[in-house]
């Protein structure tokens, strides 16, 4: 069985195993009065048709010919051994990011770990009632579903299933509402039995096309660089968001923002370029 791999992001896997995500919450909304009649059931999310023998359908990118669009990704990776780190003082969060992504009015997709929900249950809580966000499962655990995956400890085939519905769960009861159903694997790495096990939970995995390089990096202008030169019509852009491991992004953003809406992009969710996929094919 070949393992599927995304290139260029092993510095960002093995360096630190997990990195972390993000958030901050948002100011209360006044309460609205309840409506007079029953409103419209709210639609599925879109999602890909499963694959050959039914196999978990992957996502990269969406069409390049649907207008200039682009999704800014932002993994939320603690991992499961990490509590002791963030009783320490470590920072699994980065607020200045969600505020200044608020600030700039861009939608984004977060691919949080449910230990990190765990963690950080307020500010999940917030990032999942924002409309301008939605929140998208990164495993509970953050450990690799194939063996050799940059250093990561990994699941086996006969828990897989358990430690991505284990993160819903935490999504729940933390209070963020719509959970969607996209999946990310850590590291990005996965092989055909990791698609097999995880097309009962009816997930639709995605992965990127272009690698940001934030993974540790300190210099935000190389960072919006890369992102700048890879950027295409319908690209999905993966990014992270801590103040520990990926310092460089909050300003990277600031930068990347701006010179791409000069470009003619706009900014999506990762569900509206799967909807935009979908309505191709």
């Amino acid at each position: 069985m070949v393992t599927i791999r995304v290139r260029r992001v092993a510095a960002a896997c093995a360096l630190g195993a997990a990195l972390t995500a993000c958030g901050a919450p948002s100011a209360p909304h006044a309460s609205r009065p309840a409506p007079s009649a029953p409103t419209a059931a709210v639609s599925r999310p879109p999602t890909l048709a499963p694959g050959p023998a039914g196999l978990t359908p992957v996502f990269k990118n969406g069409p390049r010919v649907d207008g200039k669009t682009v999704a800014l990704t932002f993994d939320a990776d603690m991992t499961a051994d990490q509590g002791q780190r963030a009783a320490a003082g470590e920072h699994f969060d980065n607020p200045r990011l969600i505020a200044t992504l608020r600030a700039l009015k861009v939608p984004a997709t977060v691919f949080m770990t449910g230990r990190w929900a765990d963690e950080y249950p307020a500010e999940a809580r917030a990032i999942g009632r924002d409309p301008q966000f939605e929140i998208a499962n990164h495993s509970y655990s953050h450990y690799a579903f194939t063996g050799d995956c940059y250093g990561l400890p990994t699941v086996s085939p006969d828990r897989m299933k358990a430690d991505v519905e284990r993160a819903y769960t935490a999504f729940k009861k933390a209070g963020v509402p719509n959970a969607m159903p996209y999946f990310r694997f850590p590291g990005g790495c996965y092989d055909r039995q990791a698609l097999k096990t995880l097309s009962a939970v009816g997930v639709t995995a995605v992965q990127w096309d272009v690698v940001s390089g934030d993974a540790f990096a300190t210099d935000s202008d190389a960072v919006a660089r890369q992102v700048l030169d890879g950027v295409k019509p319908g690209s999905v852009v993966v990014m992270h968001c801590t103040r520990s491991a990926a310092p460089a992004t909050e300003k990277a953003v600031r930068m990347i923002v701006p010179e791409l809406r000069k470009q003619g992009y706009r900014f999506v969710k990762v569900s509206e370029l799967i909807g935009a996929t979908d309505r191709h094919r």
